[in-house]
């Protein structure tokens, strides 16, 4: 069968982009290995969010007292934590479904491959069915990097070693958990494991954790946790992961921790293999796909979205990344500005981040003013966090006085980041921010104050 658009994947950017496509009068199909939403709805963002709610509200039960609340006592029930998360998931994939069954989109259970392109397009293998797009999305996602770790792969057999896949269903609280990588997958577990109960040991071969996150803010967040007994082991590199045992080696000695569970998190790699992008002779790089900024790819008729291409691991950058793809298919032309895209660790506190760093902006040879403001200088940040020592960084380039990057660890700052994403991606000025009315109180008008420091 015959097809304007064929999207391989369901995650994030192939299903939103299908909508899109849809609802544009595009006669499309969806091939998705697994289940509709990807990594980020299965197995990634909603599930781990589900997760961390809960552990937020037992941290909340145990210091009550701060707040005038005392209980007799608080307990987290794992189980039903977990039952309650698939819930979720369930009913979030069920939607996703829905949306695209209103836009007109077929879906495929199976997995795919490109097997050619003839006179009519590309010839899709699927099952042991053969569909052709008279033009292709690639949206394959991307899966858990797995160095060659000794005693890795059998570790991950027996059930010591996790991904972020196996994580989320565990179904005891481990005594003792071991986590290599301390990137957003990393903190984020070490956070829900910490606040049930569980001795967490982060293992980061860096000498910070958070990668790109701005260093002073990274920092405060380590603190955060180190004064809570997470276990910080930087400048680390783990040599062995069997028998029980995470080994790795700092400072020339080498070091054995027991646990329960090792999580594997240092990240994720494009998911090009297999899927026969040799067929067609597409662009590679470091195993991602190769596309501009408008998501074309080398080869006329072939776009990519999403974590494939390898350029920025977001769920949100993927659902923009379709869009620009569609958009730029229908002849509407679109790009995407990967400089105002903003990120977030749903630690507690959280920690947001868009644009430049005191970091990047020192190695471009910037000339920026840093404005550090403390969250203290909200009410509300006050009335609801007794300890909190929350801030927010804000980047001016000095040049054109316009916002830059603006970094944040506190309470909201998830919901807060996409304004300042706004500031970033249309260059406002501080004296533009100055006229904003922001609502009061509110923890987002501190970004006000600071722009009169």
């Amino acid at each position: 069968m015959l097809y304007d658009l064929i999207v391989l994947g369901g995650g994030p950017a192939g299903y939103n982009a299908a909508e899109h496509a849809g609802h544009a009068g595009l006669k499309t199909l969806v091939i998705e290995e697994r289940s509709l939403g990807g990594v980020c709805l299965n197995e990634g963002c909603i599930p781990t969010k589900t997760l961390l709610y809960s552990a937020k509200i037992f941290d909340y039960s145990k210091h009550g007292a701060d707040y005038g609340v005392k209980f007799d006592s608080a307990a987290i029930d794992h189980a039903f934590v977990v039952e309650r998360k698939n819930k979720v998931v369930k009913q979030l994939v069920s939607g996703v479904g829905a949306k695209l069954k209103k836009a007109g989109v077929e879906v495929v259970n199976a997995s795919a491959a490109i097997k050619e392109r003839n006179s009519e397009g590309f010839v899709i293998t699927a099952g042991d069915k053969e569909y052709i797009g008279k033009q292709i999305l690639i949206c394959t996602g991307s899966s858990p990097a797995l160095p060659p770790i000794d005693g890795l792969a059998d570790s991950l057999k027996s059930g010591f070693a996790l991904t972020n896949r196996e994580v989320l269903d565990l179904k005891e609280i481990p005594k003792t958990i071991v986590i290599v990588g301390g990137g957003v997958i990393g903190l984020e577990m070490a956070s829900y494991f910490n606040s049930v109960g569980s001795k967490v040991y982060v293992v980061e071969m860096m000498n910070y954790i958070a990668g790109p996150v701005d260093r002073e803010i990274s920092t405060m967040l380590q603190k955060e946790y180190a004064a809570r007994g997470v276990e910080f082991i930087l400048g680390a590199k783990v040599t062995s992961i069997k028998d029980k045992t995470v080994t790795y080696e700092k400072d020339g000695k080498s070091v054995a921790l027991p646990a329960d569970y090792a999580l594997v998190s240092i990240g994720r790699r494009p998911r090009t293999t297999g899927i026969g992008c040799e067929n067609i002779g597409l662009k590679l790089e470091r195993g991602a796909i190769v596309t501009n900024e408008y998501g074309k790819t080398n080869v006329p008729g072939v776009w990519a979205a999403g974590d494939v291409n390898g350029k920025s691991m977001l769920a949100h950058t993927a659902y923009r990344e379709g869009e620009v793809c569609i958009n730029n298919i229908l002849g509407k032309k679109d790009r995407i500005n990967y400089n105002s895209i903003p990120s977030v660790i749903y630690t507690n506190p959280e920690v947001a981040s868009v644009g430049e760093t005191t970091e990047s902006a020192k190695e471009k040879g910037l000339d920026v003013t840093v404005k550090n403001v403390t969250l203290k200088y909200s009410g509300r940040y006050i009335a609801e966090n007794e300890h909190g020592n929350g801030i927010v960084k804000i980047i001016v380039d000095n040049k054109h006085n316009n916002i830059v990057g603006l970094h944040m660890i506190g309470s909201y700052a998830s919901e807060i980041i996409y304004g300042a994403a706004m500031m970033v991606e249309t260059e406002m000025r501080v004296a533009d921010i100055q006229k904003l009315v922001f609502p009061h109180p509110t923890v987002c008008e501190v970004i006000r104050e600071g722009m009169f420091l």
